[in-house]
């Protein structure tokens, strides 16, 4: 199986953990969800779409390693290993609010090589491979050209566990909230990620994420023209822990303004 033929795989993959959490999600009661920490949540519906969606790929690649969120494989690869979160946005899910999605990657050492972020609605899947581009529902996408911030719109992410850089993270908001188009919040960073692929924002940042949140939604940025980056430039081994996304042009304006708030 090829690398295009594999990312397709893992599209049927991702196709039918969302048709299971849209099924879950007409019978959801909200007070069957459970505490993993603080504001942060965890329900049957994440742990039953991971264990469908690992019981999936274990079938592709029998010897890859699982990254996964809810934890329910612990299996290492050598060469490569399958990066999943079940359910990106479960505070949105448990609401009933969209979007929310499954986000799974696959990877070959430290290299991104195939990345899947299906809203989990069913009206969009992205996809990506290396160097194959980066696709919404199987049409070519790209990040947007817009040069400056003062045209951009922005995706960010509020703290919800880590509030020990809050004051800067405030601070650096508020510069964005008076020198861009717009901020949007959307509660899922693998749909603020394939939005900047496909020029629906042109900027995405965050802290204190995961790489199950960002893994996917990387490679699909990166296979659109755009760069990624945590606060200091460093392109590589992206974790989550700090992220920035943008397309190419205005890439080194938004990292100087984000590393002046939030590099110490």
């Amino acid at each position: 199986m090829n690398l295009i033929e594999l990312t397709l795989a893992i599209e049927e993959v991702a196709l039918e953990a969302g048709n299971y959490i849209m099924a879950e999600s007409e019978r959801f009661d909200i007070s069957t969800t459970e505490m993993k920490g603080s504001n942060d949540f965890v329900t049957h519906v994440d742990r039953g779409a991971e264990k469908l969606i690992v019981s999936k790929l274990s079938k592709l690649i029998p010897s890859a390693g699982f990254l996964v969120e809810e934890k329910t494989s612990e299996a290492s690869g050598e060469r490569y290993c399958w990066v999943v979160d079940p359910l990106d946005g479960t505070t949105n899910f448990i609401h009933g609010i969209h979007p929310y999605a499954v986000s799974i990657a696959l990877t070959e050492g430290d290299e991104i090589i195939a990345g899947v972020v299906h809203e989990a609605a069913g009206r969009e899947t992205f996809t990506a491979w290396k160097g194959g581009g980066a696709y919404l529902n199987g049409e070519r996408i790209r990040v947007t050209e817009v040069p400056q911030l003062s045209g951009s719109l922005v995706a960010t992410g509020f703290p919800y566990k880590d509030f020990s850089r809050l004051p800067s993270y405030l601070e650096c908001l508020t510069y964005m909230l008076k020198n861009t188009t717009g901020v949007r919040r959307m509660g899922s960073a693998s749909i603020d990620l394939s939005y900047v692929a496909c020029g629906r924002f042109e900027i995405f940042f965050e802290y204190g994420l995961n790489p199950w949140d960002v893994a996917a939604g990387t490679l699909l940025v990166m296979e659109a023209g755009g760069i990624v980056s945590d606060f200091s430039g460093n392109q590589l081994k992206v974790s989550g822990h700090e992220i920035i996304a943008s397309n190419a042009s205005v890439y080194p304006e938004i990292l100087k303004i984000i590393s002046n708030f939030m590099v110490k």
